[in-house]
């Protein structure tokens, strides 16, 4: 299915206007002080928005799925870092990664991995992400859009229905791994969910959908 495109729309930053990719959006608000941007859905509802006030659209939902509503959710926390995954099928083939939010810049990769999920991916880079942070001192927020994974890291065990197979294995053992850190480790980054509806694609998205 054909990913389909967000129009930014930038009221206060380095430069103005009605931007159509995250990071060009990313390059005029990131530590630009009180900068004032969102993301929709169509090139229409983005041109009437810029002819308007942020503050009639600030912390409201653009997207056309149902009525807007309104949110106390503001703009992601810059700098950050964010996590995504992609599995080709479900169960299948699964890759994940962490970029820099603000730059966009790949952390690191992982994978594939045969006859995964999802979730499992996203487990994985959230754990993935906290050791390493704290190995270099890190403490910047992390975001997720699984809300699945972010309670299997809150819980210290990835509750997956998938049954280890010898496909899986050494997916399995990395699972095993992650909960084992979890339960013998303290971290101090946020876990944060990447609001999608608002302000566009996961950073750490893979474009695939």
């Amino acid at each position: 299915m054909t990913k389909r495109p967000k129009y930014y729309v930038v009221w206060k930053g380095r430069k103005t206007g009605i931007f159509t990719s995250w990071e060009e959006c990313l390059a005029q608000v990131n530590g630009f002080p009180d900068a004032e941007f969102k993301a929709f859905e169509s090139e229409e509802a983005a041109e009437q928005a810029f002819l308007r006030k942020y503050g009639e659209y600030m912390g409201k939902y653009t997207s056309s799925l149902g009525q807007q509503r309104l949110l106390e959710i503001g703009q992601p926390w810059l700098p950050s870092y964010a996590v995504d995954a992609s599995c080709s099928g479900n169960p299948g083939r699964l890759e994940y990664r962490c970029v820099h939010t603000g730059t966009g810049k790949e952390i690191f990769r992982q994978g594939p991995y045969e006859h995964g999920t999802n979730n499992i991916g996203e487990f994985l880079a959230i754990v993935h992400a906290l050791v390493l942070f704290k190995k270099k001192g890190i403490t910047l927020p992390i975001y997720c859009d699984s809300i699945t994974a972010m309670r299997w890291v809150k819980d210290n065990k990835c509750k997956t229905n998938l049954l280890r197979e010898e496909s899986n294995s050494e997916l399995f053992d990395m699972i095993e791994r992650a909960e084992d850190w979890l339960r013998t480790n303290n971290y101090r980054n946020n876990i944060l969910k990447w609001e999608t509806e608002a302000w566009g694609e996961n950073p750490a998205d893979f474009g695939r959908k």
